[in-house]
């Protein structure tokens, strides 16, 4: 056997819909010497997690701690511990990922009603409000940042409304957590899932997931067995608990990683980070514009993080896609589902949403698009980033 040689992968701009770039410090944090998972000075690191992820998604929930696993992992934890089989559940879908929430609550056994609007765009009160009162279901989920559509989707009232009619509210914060602003005890939200690898800017690997005092009663009355033993939340938290009872080894590297990711976030400050991410998502959307494209969510409705824009007429896809990532090493998402082939999806999360990386991105998607042929005035994505940067600094 000929052994491949020492790992030196091509440097690349990860500007896609996940993962994005680890910060330098999260990288460095990763080092660290390893403990056993149940050593008494990775026990306090484990607590000192969860109290920094509790300030990261503002809240005093008990049952607040990383799932060792990606984000999917996370939506699942939250659906088969929420959701006995016959449970009513109504999902709101609107793009690709309430989609795979139907999965998982089908395969769990529930009773699915499913509200459904256009992909990118998001849902009204009122008609949320009409299918709880028509469903009375126990769980209402529902995606916060739909990554697949670059919608972002109003909740600060959702749990007011889920407790009228005594619903749980599940929330998908994948994209959104590090980000935009997420305040779970003030939006009442029950059970929340996201993961490490954007907002908080480190590597794949962990699932936050909070649940409140609601959530945890109606866990704890189950009449059924939590259908998954590992990602049975009853088990997880009296490892995570005071009790640190052995459950599995958990990822000691990636609880560095995710602790000082969290440390980041707080260092900057929540509404610092939320305005950063702002102000180069306005930059990069005047760029964008100027170089002829159209987003696919509503004005008032457009993620910062999470630029989802349609694909000019005559451009290739894959080719430009390809060309970006060949020649100048950055990498965008293509659609998903039924935005395949026509939607690219540029991501400026966490330690990614950085004026240095809108105006390298513009300038490389502007050579991109000419050589597609497309008729565009060269210079006018960054000019137009620039001037949105200036306006900005002077207001």
């Amino acid at each position: 056997m000929n052994l491949p040689g020492q790992l030196n992968p091509s440097p690349r701009l990860l500007l896609g819909p996940g993962p994005s770039d680890a910060h330098p410090r999260v990288l460095t944090a990763m080092a660290t010497p390893l403990l056993g998972h149940l050593d008494p000075q990775f026990l306090v690191i484990m607590s000192e997690t969860q109290s920094l992820l509790r300030a990261v998604m503002q809240t005093n929930n008990r049952w607040t701690f990383p799932v060792s696993a990606t984000g999917m992992a996370g939506m699942e934890a939250c659906v088969v511990n929420l959701i006995e089989p016959g449970d009513k559940m109504v999902v709101c879908t609107a793009g690709f990922f309430g989609g795979r929430i139907v999965e998982i609550a089908g395969r769990a056994g529930a009773a699915v009603t499913v509200l459904e609007r256009p992909w990118g765009q998001v849902f009204d009160l009122n008609a949320i409000r009409e299918v709880l009162q028509k469903v009375r279901p126990k769980v209402l989920a529902i995606v916060h940042a739909e990554t697949s559509t670059g919608a972002w989707q109003p909740i600060q009232e959702l749990g007011k409304l889920c407790r009228e009619f005594g619903t749980l509210l599940l929330v998908d914060a994948v994209t959104s957590l590090g980000c935009v602003p997420v305040a779970v005890d003030e939006w009442g939200i029950d059970a929340i899932y996201s993961c490490s690898q954007k907002g908080l800017g480190c590597p794949p690997g962990l699932a936050p997931v909070s649940f409140s005092d609601r959530a945890v009663e109606a866990i704890q009355r189950r009449k059924t067995k939590v259908q998954s033993w590992y990602l049975d939340m009853t088990l997880v938290q009296k490892y995570w608990g005071d009790e640190h009872a052995y459950h599995h080894t958990a990822p000691i590297s990636m609880t560095y990683a995710l602790r000082e990711g969290l440390r980041l976030v707080l260092e900057e400050g929540l509404e610092t980070r939320w305005a950063r991410h702002l102000k180069n998502h306005q930059a990069l959307k005047a760029g964008l514009v100027a170089l002829g494209l159209a987003y696919t969510a509503a004005e008032g409705h457009q993620l910062p993080q999470l630029n989802a824009v349609r694909i000019a007429g005559g451009v290739d896809d894959l080719a430009v896609r390809q060309r970006l990532l060949s020649d100048f090493g950055i990498e965008i998402g293509g659609g998903l589902g039924e935005f395949k082939g026509k939607v690219w999806r540029i991501g400026l999360m966490g330690y990614n949403s950085r004026a240095a990386n809108v105006l390298l991105f513009l300038g490389a998607l502007e050579q991109c698009l000419l050589r597609q042929g497309a008729k565009i005035a060269a210079g006018a994505g960054v000019a137009a980033a620039e001037k949105a940067y200036s306006s900005m600094s002077g207001a």
